[in-house]
């Protein structure tokens, strides 16, 4: 990774969600034990196994969260975007990554240390509460995707996937994968080729439009309903 200091730490962190509403004092207490990076397209941060060194804040880009095996394949975790933060649960618990963790594009993330982000929580109530809500966000995160790729047919799964993309009180919109169809395919638990074949069949129900990597659900009610039926 190529450390990356054109730009104020203090500010970036000031700026992300789990950060916002600490104060001066705490904002600079955090960026003193934090390090910027940038990060190369299918650059690797941590591999499975790995003892955390702190918390990552996904600035810009994205980073996917995936467990490897032997025989070549992976199985997608989760996609982290702007505003994201991973590793937390390991890192409190001084445990090994469970997963790896690769960016997909040009990334830029931040490098909280543990000891900073506990001295942090220590003094800020805001923070504890802000943190908690994101462990259990990403609980439940994790609950749905052990039922969407479990208890649900392909067809649901990627229509499940595409309407929790849908913008508020919008029922066409557009879908642009900041990744490759096989990276979703895995993330969905399906093959690439039974994606293909989804997607088509979606288009040819009149209820999504494909362009690459750019996917138009033109009635996201009828979608969900064509899921629940299928």
């Amino acid at each position: 990774m190529l450390q990356e200091t054109r730009h104020s730490i203090e500010e970036i962190l000031s700026r992300q969600p789990l950060f916002r509403g600490l104060n001066d004092e705490e904002l600079k207490g955090l960026a003193k034990h934090t390090r910027e990076f940038r990060v190369r397209k299918h650059e690797i941060l941590f591999n499975k196994g790995d003892m955390p060194q702190g918390i990552h804040v996904v600035i810009m880009g994205q980073v996917k969260l995936f467990i490897p095996s032997t025989q070549g394949w992976e199985r997608v975790i989760h996609m982290e975007g702007p505003g994201s933060t991973f590793g937390e649960a390991v890192a409190f618990l001084d445990k090994p990554y469970p997963v790896s963790a690769q960016a997909t594009q040009e990334t830029i993330v931040l490098l909280i240390s543990k000891e900073a982000m506990i001295q942090a929580m220590d003094t800020s109530h805001l923070l504890c509460r802000k943190m908690l809500a994101s462990l259990c966000i990403r609980l439940n995160e994790l609950l749905t995707d052990i039922e969407v790729c479990t208890s649900r047919t392909s067809l649901q799964r990627v229509a499940c996937f595409l309407s929790q993309q849908a913008p508020v009180d919008q029922k066409r919109y557009e879908v642009a994968l900041g990744t490759s169809k096989q990276t979703l395919a895995a993330q969905l638990n399906l093959a690439p080729e039974t994606l293909s074949r989804t997607l088509t069949q979606l288009a040819q129900a009149g209820l999504i439009e494909v362009q690459g990597r750019t996917i138009t659900v033109l009635d996201v009610d009828k979608l969900r309903r064509y899921s629940f039926l299928s």
